[in-house]
Parts: structure tokens; C-alpha cells; sequence
């Protein structure tokens, strides 16, 4: 890779065409300019100028690294001037969350997508092992967790919580629900679902529940937004958090069954520790915030 500093030195000898003034607008020596002139040509491998008295020309090679000299400070302005700039909505955004909490929050994001047209939002739906390893190899900027990361290189805000819900459908006797009713329903499995049994119905069924192994299935879904459609038709039962019960179009056909014991899973917003958030990932972030506060 080219010295930086050698190049700019170049560059500027090529604009003035002279030693001495070079010297002068760097607040370097002469000979200071010539060593950075020698050393660029040993880097380079080519002589860079060819000498007539005190004036010069350049080599081929020598054309070409001013092109590139002149190139370089465009870039590195450009770049100045974006970095001074910090616009909200412009660049990239990188989130990473589970996918009931895709589907309500992605309805908030598309708004500022429409009104961003220099904006690139990505929204990953992924589970907490992958989201936790994405912020950390920095393929995710923001992610929420279901947990503090408690991480050296992490640094996470509390959001808040959603409760783990037990799904019904709407249109039927909202009284006190028993593992045997569940069970003659059949479950509306997921991939989540297994865990989210262990963790729900063990918690308010201690005496009658076997296992999530030994559930009676009603049925299975892998895509986030269809899970509680078939509850909405009166068909089984399932488990979600309430981002996936309020995300869902139809939620009108559900109703969530009131167990002597909640369960609630903590919200946590995690980034990269010291890492200083631009304008957008800052809107970004109060927009997450908005969409967990609608869970409490």
C-alpha cells in the first residue's frame, strides 16, 4: 500500500512544480521533499520525474500516481464531509431482532425508508445466538436480546419486557384454562414454541405437563406471521410473545388466556461497547425503543 504522506507530498510537488514551494505550503524542508519524492519512487519501483535544472516533468508512472494523488484527496473529502455531516438519513442500518419483534417493528422502520431515499435499512429476524455473534463480528449494528449480553466488547440498554403469552382464539369461553383443555386442543408448534412450553406452561401446569417432547401437535409453522392464523380459526393453540400476537393482522381472532403465573422476557438493546452511534443509528434506536414500549 502507498505512503499517504509520500503521495500528498508528490501531489503537491506536481501542483506547484517546485521544490521550495512545496517545502513552503507542507512546513517542510527541501530536502525533506526530495527524501519523500526518493522514497515513493523505491516504493513505487519507478523513477516518478525526470529532471531539467531546476524544473522537472513527469514519468508515465509519475502521470499516473498524480491522477491518483488527486483522486485520493476527493475521496478522503468526501468522506470528510460526510462524517461532518452525519444525516440522519443517509447510509446503512443494521438490525438484528427475533421475528415477532421483526413484525412490529418493521412497519415502523418503512415510514423512514420512504422518506430516505439514500438510506439502506436491513432487518434481520434471528435467534439470540446469531444476533449476539453479529454484533460482535460487526455484521449487525444494533440487536435486541432477550437478555443483558453481559460482554466486554457489548454494551446493551434495558428496553423493557413482553410477556410470554398463551394463545387462544377470540370467539370461544375465556374462563380458567387446564392442561387437559390445551391438550385435547393441540398445539400450533413452532420453532420457538418447544422452548416458550417449557418455559409458560411448566411454569403454570408443574403438576400435568410432560415435556415438550410430549406435547400433542396440532400442527406446525416455521413462518413467523402465519403461526396464529390457524388459532384465529379456532384450530389448537400456540405460545408467542406478545410482538408476535400484536403483529398479526388477524389479531382480532385471538385473545390471549389470563394464567395464574406470567412469564415475561426481558428487552435488551445491544451495540458494540464505546462505539459513538451516528444520527441514524440514534433514530433507529429510539425507534426500537418506541416499538418495545407498546409491549409493556
Amino acid at each position: 500500500m502507498l505512503n499517504a504522506t509520500w503521495l500528498e507530498t508528490f501531489t503537491t510537488l506536481c501542483e506547484t512544480g517546485h521544490f521550495t514551494r512545496t517545502a513552503e505550503r507542507l512546513n517542510m524542508t527541501q530536502p525533506g521533499v526530495s527524501q519523500h519524492l526518493r522514497k515513493l519512487e523505491r516504493q513505487v519501483g519507478q523513477p516518478l520525474i525526470t529532471r531539467q535544472g531546476k524544473a522537472f516533468t513527469l514519468t508515465p508512472a509519475g502521470e499516473t500516481l498524480f491522477d491518483l494523488g488527486r483522486s485520493r484527496r476527493v475521496q478522503e473529502r468526501r468522506l470528510r464531509e460526510g462524517i461532518a455531516a452525519d444525516d440522519r438519513d443517509t447510509g446503512s442500518v443494521r438490525i438484528a431482532c427475533s421475528g415477532s419483534f421483526a413484525m412490529l417493528l418493521y412497519p415502523i422502520l418503512t415510514p423512514w425508508m420512504q422518506d430516505a431515499p439514500a438510506l439502506s435499512l436491513h432487518l434481520t429476524a434471528a435467534p439470540q445466538a446469531e444476533i449476539l455473534a453479529g454484533l460482535l463480528d460487526g455484521r449487525f449494528d444494533l440487536g435486541v436480546l432477550g437478555t443483558d449480553p453481559d460482554h466486554a466488547r457489548l454494551e446493551a440498554t434495558h428496553l423493557g419486557r413482553e410477556e410470554l403469552c398463551l394463545v387462544l382464539p377470540a370467539n370461544e369461553d375465556a374462563g380458567p384454562v387446564g392442561f387437559a383443555d390445551l391438550d385435547a386442543r393441540g398445539f400450533i408448534a413452532h420453532p420457538d414454541g418447544y422452548a416458550y412450553a417449557d418455559d409458560l406452561l411448566k411454569l403454570n401446569f408443574p403438576d400435568d405437563y410432560p415435556g415438550a417432547d410430549r406435547l400433542h401437535l396440532r400442527g406446525t409453522v416455521n413462518q413467523i406471521g402465519q403461526i396464529p392464523a390457524p388459532v384465529a380459526q379456532g384450530i389448537g393453540y400456540t405460545l408467542l410473545p406478545r410482538s408476535g400476537v400484536e403483529a398479526f393482522t388477524g389479531k382480532g381472532g385471538l385473545r390471549i388466556a389470563q394464567l395464574p403465573r406470567r412469564r415475561w422476557h426481558e428487552l435488551w438493546l445491544a451495540t458494540q461497547r464505546g462505539r459513538a452511534l451516528s444520527a441514524r443509528l440514534r433514530h433507529a434506536r429510539a425507534l426500537i425503543s418506541q416499538v418495545a414500549a407498546l409491549l409493556k
